[in-house]
């Protein structure tokens, strides 16, 4: 039974699904399971996730494989996978992969190296968590100012890429040559087909044309400038 926990107990008591607690209790009882690996609080609510499946981490490897080409090919870039981020006293989410810019960025590393602040890139590679990606967390990275959000429909055989706009978040189109183009990030370019048909050659021939646009050269010297 999930409990409501708002002040730090003595003891330390191990970590619950549906558990309602601050952020500051959460991080405290995680500390005291180190063989917990996967675990979220999203607007005060504990969640628990199942332990990653060898086909899903296949699928993993490959989207992450596309951000961290990029950011490799961009200095003034970072991106983790399944790295927790603070996002304030009642939200800390683990997504499968982020991108930050590092130097004036909406995001800082703290002193124990935990991220806080939402970096400007998530992608959840979603199989039995459609519902829960595109719908809960979601939400959640809207409203904390997430500005690029992407989501891997495994089973749907579909990628959707979110912008954030003012009225909230809408699909980026899908080139004429079936590339989706980052706004955030320039030169981050993906092949949905290629990705979801597990087409490496297609994949890495799309990321390499976004790494010699102009628009990516244009914003590594800005990255490198400070801006």
């Amino acid at each position: 039974m999930a409990t409501d926990v708002r002040e730090p107990a003595t003891a330390v008591p191990p970590l619950r699904h549906g558990d309602r607690l601050t952020r500051a209790e959460f991080e405290r009882r995680w500390a005291a399971m180190p063989d917990l690996k996967r675990a979220e609080l999203l607007d005060g609510r504990v969640y628990l996730m199942p332990p990653v499946s060898r086909s899903h981490g296949d699928l993993h490897a490959d989207l992450s494989f596309v951000i961290g080409f990029y950011r490799w090919k961009t200095p003034g870039v970072a991106s983790s996978i399944e790295a927790s981020v603070r996002f304030d006293d009642e939200s800390m989410p683990q997504p499968d992969i982020h991108l930050r810019v590092t130097r004036a960025g909406s995001s800082r590393v703290d002193d124990d190296d935990i991220l806080s602040g939402p970096p400007e890139l998530v992608a959840e590679v979603s199989r039995s968590s459609v519902g829960y990606d595109l719908g809960y967390k979601k939400s959640l990275y809207r409203e904390k100012g997430v500005r690029e959000y992407v989501v891997w429909r495994v089973d749907d055989g579909a990628v959707d890429w979110f912008a954030l706009r003012p009225t909230g978040y809408e699909p980026l189109p899908v080139g004429a040559d079936g590339v989706v183009r980052s706004e955030v990030f320039p030169g981050l370019w993906l092949d949905p087909a290629a990705l979801v048909a597990g087409d490496g050659p297609a994949l890495l021939r799309a990321a390499q044309l976004g790494h010699g646009s102009p628009e990516h050269a244009a914003f590594v010297r800005r990255l490198a400038a400070g801006g």
